[in-house]
């Protein structure tokens, strides 16, 4: 059975990832933030939460197709 916590960064990492795929980075990463508030080890919304700071300061060109390309090791 999952925990309150836990079920609502779920929720939050869902609604995050409709914005992420929406290119709509700045509300994204707030959702992927509000969801390490309640569930601070939630790897994926740190992973994308890091992703839509990138994004933000180098945004993907408008045919993205949702795909994190590393540039760097």
């Amino acid at each position: 059975m999952l925990s309150q916590e836990k079920k609502k960064a779920l929720e939050l990492f869902a609604q995050g990832r409709k914005l992420y795929k929406l290119m709509q980075f700045e509300q994204a990463r707030k959702e992927f933030l509000a969801a390490l508030e309640s569930d601070p080890t939630d790897s994926p919304s740190k992973v994308y939460a890091e992703r839509c700071s990138w994004y933000i300061d180098n945004p993907p060109p408008e045919d993205w197709d949702g795909v994190f390309t590393m540039t760097t090791k």
